[in-house]
């Protein structure tokens, strides 16, 4: 599954990319499409079969999963 993950400042952004490379899954950091965040601009795209609720952290503002050219919300922050 590709997702999208969108944070609250950018420092979020980075620290969650090298997060992801030390769980060795593929992610690239990439702009923020406007539709999905007016926030800090930066995302983190990444694949990945895991349960993604096991990789939420408190810099993530939402995740969204990505299928064809939809965006659908998966978790957004409280």
């Amino acid at each position: 599954m590709q997702y999208i993950g969108v944070f609250f400042t950018h420092s979020g952004a980075i620290k969650y990319h090298r997060y992801l490379d030390s769980l060795e899954i593929t992610n690239e950091t990439m702009p923020v499409p406007r539709r999905l965040s007016s926030n800090c601009g930066i995302g983190v795209k990444f694949i990945t079969d895991r349960d993604i609720n096991n990789m939420i952290t408190e810099d993530i503002e939402k995740i969204f999963k990505i299928e064809g050219n939809e965006s659908i919300l998966v978790y957004e922050c409280e």
